[in-house]
């Protein structure tokens, strides 16, 4: 079984992950910010992954440290669920459409965290979660993996349905880099990834 789990707990923040990529696909996010938890029951079943999240934080100040600290224990997690398995896809591309909106993402588990985001989303907040920490999320979660994460958007205006369809895509570019490849080889040149 890949399963990977990961805690954080801060001054502002306090946050378990726990991931399973061969379990059956099931999501509870409970962050105490509905609208996020909403984006991330959307990339963990889209993922296909059995993805449990509980955090709590300074949500008196904003939302910004608790969705940051969650994208890096999601990212652990995901490190950690695939530390001893090699022999994966570990590249993944998807574009999912929201209505008006198509936003791409592409990821290589890598072990070489880096994030480039193309992501107008019209500034907006839903509750605690500010439309300006979508790119927050995405680039802790690439550090926290050792992702290079790619997301462009490609059309839209709702932003809604831009944060969500980014969500989707990204649940769905893991999908096929996390696939394994039985009695495969590391896939890569160097013969090694370092995870």
């Amino acid at each position: 079984m890949r399963r990977g789990d990961s805690e954080r707990e801060t001054n502002e923040t306090r946050i378990r992950v726990s991931l399973d990529l061969d379990g059956p696909p099931e999501v509870c996010a409970r962050t105490d910010i509905p609208f996020f938890d909403h984006m991330l029951t959307a990339m963990g079943f889209h993922g296909g992954m059995n993805l449990q999240v509980d955090g709590e934080g300074d949500l008196q100040v904003d939302g910004h440290h608790l969705v940051e600290d969650v994208g890096l224990c999601i990212g652990r997690a995901l490190k950690n669920a695939l530390e001893d398995d090699g022999a994966i896809e570990r590249f993944g591309h998807a574009v999912i459409p929201m209505d008006e909106s198509l936003v791409a993402s592409t990821v290589d588990l890598s072990g070489r965290p880096f994030f480039a985001g193309d992501l107008p989303v019209p500034a907006r907040a839903f509750g605690a979660f500010h439309t300006d920490l979508v790119p927050e999320f995405f680039r802790a979660f690439s550090v926290g993996g050792g992702i290079t994460l790619h997301l462009r958007v490609l059309a839209g205006g709702n932003a809604h349905h831009l944060c969500e369809a980014a969500f989707k895509a990204t649940g769905r570019a893991l999908h096929w880099a996390v696939q394994a490849i039985p009695d495969g080889d590391v896939p890569s040149t160097k013969g090694v990834i370092d995870r």
